[in-house]
């Protein structure tokens, strides 16, 4: 039986700084605004199982990102800062009178933490799902990463083509190990564009290049510095990111963490990276008890 969402959304498209921006809306537009802010590669309709999950009366605001889902490419690429402005200018359409409650999803959490040391007033709570900034980069990397991103724009990277629905299904799943048939089903049919033939991801290849710019830990350290929201942050205990980026000894997510005035760090159990596919239930739940706590 093919997976049937619990909450039916509907979709808006909204110029947001000059792009078209898809956003996927849940609930009640007259309730507590809940916006959720995907990640890397992934699209607003990822959150489809967790607010099937949720007990709470919500306006739940999701968008793709700026190159991700049904939102428009930039044919001049990809860069942090408008990430953050075209959140500014998403609050400004959709909550402009009010603090929302923000949680994002490993780039999504990066973006939103940044963003709510950035606009303090704007952010109610704040919950970061594995999105706790980048590894440090040393600056002696940067001629390297300059002439490979200059290299990237004579050939510009490539998605993988996929020869049909249910083999896209088979990679999104093979992602996040909870996540069964019928739901990476859904996902794949949700993220799938036809190009020449073949299935592919419908977001823009470019994602896929190096970023010119090294990652600066202290730049986003005293971002944090500036969140006044109470702030949760989530790992999934089979997580192989958060070893990859941080460690096995949970001593780096610790030290960053501690640039946070109000914070709580939560683990969520059987679930990896993308814990909203692989424990919807129990991560809505988590969310909730903080968010409404």
């Amino acid at each position: 039986m093919s997976y049937r969402p619990l909450r039916s959304s509907r979709s808006e498209f909204v110029d947001l700084r000059g792009l078209s921006h898809h956003v996927r809306l849940w609930g009640d537009p007259n309730a507590s605004t809940l916006v959720l802010a995907h990640g890397w590669m992934d699209i607003a309709a990822s959150w489809q199982f967790l607010v099937d999950e949720l007990a709470a009366n919500w306006r739940v605001i999701a968008p793709d990102w700026r190159g991700f889902g049904r939102s428009a490419w930039d044919a001049q690429g990809y860069w942090f800062p408008d990430y953050y402005a075209d959140l500014d200018a998403l609050l400004d359409h959709y909550a402009p009178d009010g603090p929302v409650d923000l949680v994002g999803h490993s780039m999504g959490g990066n973006i939103v933490c940044i963003y709510a040391g950035v606009r303090p007033a704007r952010v109610r709570r704040l919950v970061s799902m594995e999105g706790f900034g980048l590894p440090a980069t040393n600056p002696a990397d940067a001629p390297a990463r300059i002439a490979k991103w200059l290299d990237e724009w004579r050939e510009a990277p490539a998605l993988r083509p996929y020869s049909s629905l249910d083999e896209l299904a088979t990679r999104l799943a093979a992602g996040s190990p909870g996540l069964d048939r019928d739901r990476a089903l859904f996902l794949a049919r949700e993220h799938a564009v036809e190009r020449n033939g073949a299935i592919e991801f419908s977001s823009d290849p470019r994602h896929k290049g190096g970023n010119p710019v090294p990652y600066r830990l202290a730049e986003a350290e005293a971002c944090w510095r500036g969140v006044t929201a109470p702030t949760l942050w989530v790992l999934g205990d089979r997580s192989e990111l958060v070893k990859r980026f941080y460690g096995t000894d949970g001593g780096e997510v610790a030290a960053r963490a501690k640039c946070f005035a109000n914070i709580r760090i939560e683990t969520l159990a059987d679930a990896g990276h993308m814990m909203h596919h692989d424990q919807p239930k129990a991560a809505a739940a988590l969310l909730e008890r903080f968010l409404l706590g």
